[in-house]
C-alpha cells in the first residue's frame, strides 16, 4: 500500500492521438478512485506547460508528435494501482480501432473517397491544420462544398481553397468554423434552434450561436447558418466566402432575411459586404459587435423588428450580488472570441483604461495549439477562474458559457463547484455568467442556469445584457448599467 502516492510520465513516439480523445481519456482516468491526476496530451510547449503546472516533469526531447502520459496515484492507493490506470488508458485509446473490426467495409481514407460511396454535397473536415489542406482541395475535385473545422490553417492556404471553390461554383467554409447548420441539420458547435426565416452568414462561431439562440428565445428559427470562418472578413482574405454565402442565402426561398455576424471586419471589406448586401434583394442586417456598431442582441432586436416579430424580455436568471469595493477590476474569461470582442466594445465605452480590467478569448488559437477548444476541455479556464479569484484587484469575474451538439456534455459540473468555491473564499467577488444556448440543447440551458446561479453567478442569455450588468457591479448598480 503506496503512503503518498506514485507518479508515473511515459513517452510513446509518434504515438499520435486526437485532442478531443485524448481529453476524455485523461477525465476517464482522473475519476478513477485510486488516481489523484492524471493526463495525456501531445507534447505541445502548450501541454508541457500543463503538465509542469500539475507537478510532472516531461522529458526534455518529448515533441509535438509524441503521446505523454503522465499518472499520479492517490494517497494510501494500493501498488497496483499506477498499472491498473495505465491499462485502462491503453484500452481507452483502442476502442476507436475496434470499431471498425469485425470484417466491417474498409474506411474511406479521403474525403473524395467517402463521397464516391454516398450521396453527398458538403464534407466537414476536422484533422490537424497544417495537414487539412490537401484533403480540403480533395473534397472540392469532388464536388463537394466544405467546412473545415480545423484551426491553425496558413491564411495563404485558405485563399487557395477559397479561390479554388468559386472556380467551381462550391463554398469553403473556413478554416476554423466552429459553427453552421445546414438544411436544418446542425454542424460542429450548433445548437438545437427551430426552423425559420433567418440566413445567418458568419464569420464569428460564437458570435452566430448568440444570434441563433436569441432569435430561438423570440420563437423565430433560422433556414441555414452558414459560417466562412473568423478570417474571411480580413484584409487578406477579403470576405470570398461570405459574399458566396449572401448570394446563397438571397437565392433560398425559405430565407427571408440575412443576419451577417463578424468579429470586427477590416474597414474596407465591411464596405465591400454592405455594398454587396444593397444588391440583394433579401434585407441584411450586420451584426459586427465594435464600436460605433450595434451589439448582437441590438441586431437580433433589429431583425425582429424587421421581420414584424415582438421583442422579448431575454432571459435571465439573477443571484444576489456583494457589493464590489471601489477600485476592482472586471476579468472576463471567454471562450467565444466574439463574445470576447462585443464586451471588450461595451467595457470600452462604459469603464476607463488602465484600472487592471482584462478580457480574455481562451479559443484563440494560442490556446488551442494541441488542445481541444475550451468549449470541449475547460482545464486552462478553470485554473484562470481560480487564478483572478484569487487576485484581490478582481471585483467582478465575467464568463461564458457556451452550449450546443458539439460542447462539453455538462459544463456546469465542473464550472459551478470552481465558482462556488471563489464565492466561498472571496465575499466581495461577484460573478456574472453570459450562457449562450437553448432549451433543446443537449446539455439543458435551463439546467445550466439553475446550476451556476445555485453557485453564486447571475446568468444572462444575452452577452451584452450580461456586460453591462458587470460593468454595473463596478459602479455599485446591482441591476448593471442601464442601455441608452
Amino acid at each position: 500500500m503506496s503512503t503518498t502516492g506514485t507518479t508515473r510520465v511515459e513517452v510513446r513516439r509518434g504515438a499520435y492521438h486526437d485532442s478531443v480523445t485524448l481529453m476524455r481519456v485523461s477525465r476517464s482516468l482522473a475519476e478513477r478512485p485510486d488516481v489523484a491526476e492524471a493526463m495525456a496530451a501531445m507534447g505541445t510547449d502548450l501541454n508541457r506547460e500543463m503538465f509542469g503546472r500539475m507537478g510532472f516533469q516531461v522529458p526534455a526531447d518529448a515533441g509535438p508528435g509524441d503521446l505523454v502520459v503522465a499518472v499520479r496515484t492517490a494517497r494510501g492507493a494500493p501498488d497496483r494501482a499506477l498499472d491498473d490506470a495505465l491499462r485502462a488508458l491503453d484500452e481507452l485509446l483502442s476502442r476507436p480501432a475496434e470499431a471498425g473490426a469485425g470484417g466491417a467495409e474498409e474506411p474511406a481514407r479521403t474525403a473524395a473517397a467517402a463521397a464516391r460511396r454516398i450521396d453527398a454535397g458538403l464534407a466537414l473536415l476536422s484533422v490537424p491544420g497544417p495537414q487539412v489542406f490537401a484533403e480540403a482541395m480533395d473534397a472540392l475535385d469532388a464536388g463537394l462544398n466544405v467546412m473545415v473545422f480545423s484551426d491553425n490553417v496558413p491564411v495563404e492556404q485558405e485563399i487557395a481553397l477559397k479561390e479554388a471553390a468559386a472556380r467551381r461554383g462550391l463554398i469553403v467554409m473556413g478554416p476554423d468554423c466552429g459553427t453552421a447548420v445546414v438544411g436544418g441539420a446542425g454542424l460542429g458547435f450548433a445548437n438545437a434552434v427551430r426552423p425559420g426565416p433567418v440566413g445567418v452568414v458568419a464569420a464569428s462561431g460564437t458570435g452566430a450561436q448568440q444570434v441563433m439562440c436569441l432569435l430561438d428565445a423570440a420563437g423565430v428559427g433560422v433556414s441555414h447558418v452558414l459560417g466562412v470562418g473568423g478570417r474571411d472578413l480580413s484584409p487578406q482574405v477579403s470576405g470570398r466566402s461570405a459574399l458566396a454565402a449572401l448570394a446563397a442565402l438571397d437565392d433560398d426561398p425559405a430565407t427571408e432575411l440575412i443576419v451577417v455576424v463578424s468579429k470586427p471586419p477590416g474597414p474596407r471589406v465591411a464596405g465591400l459586404i454592405r455594398e454587396a448586401a444593397r444588391r440583394l434583394d433579401t434585407p441584411v442586417v450586420f451584426a459586427l459587435p465594435a464600436p460605433g456598431e450595434d451589439d448582437l442582441t441590438a441586431a437580433v432586436e433589429r431583425a425582429l423588428a424587421a421581420l414584424g416579430r415582438p421583442v422579448p424580455r431575454w432571459p435571465r436568471w439573477p443571484a444576489p450580488q456583494p457589493p464590489v469595493p471601489p477600485g476592482r477590476a472586471l476579468r472576463g474569461l471567454f471562450v467565444g472570441g466574439t463574445l470576447r470582442d462585443e464586451a471588450d466594445a461595451i467595457v470600452r465605452g462604459l469603464l476607463p483604461g488602465g484600472a487592471g480590467h482584462a478580457l480574455l478569448d481562451f479559443g484563440d488559437d494560442a490556446y488551442t495549439r494541441g488542445r481541444a477548444h475550451p468549449m470541449i476541455d475547460p482545464t486552462l479556464r478553470l485554473a484562470a477562474v481560480a487564478e483572478h479569484a484569487a487576485d484581490p484587484a478582481c471585483g467582478v469575474l465575467l464568463l461564458d458559457v457556451v452550449l450546443g451538439y458539439g460542447a462539453e456534455p455538462d459544463p456546469a459540473a465542473a464550472l459551478a463547484p470552481a465558482l462556488a468555491a471563489a464565492r466561498a473564499d472571496r465575499a466581495d467577488l461577484a460573478v456574472v455568467v453570459s450562457l449562450c444556448g437553448t432549451p433543446g440543447d443537449p446539455q439543458g440551458r435551463d439546467r445550466q442556469a439553475a446550476a451556476l446561479r445555485e453557485a453564486g453567478a447571475s446568468v444572462f442569455a444575452s452577452n451584452a445584457e450580461a456586460v453591462r450588468h458587470a460593468v454595473g457591479l463596478l459602479h455599485g448598480l446591482g441591476e448593471g448599467v442601464p442601455d441608452e
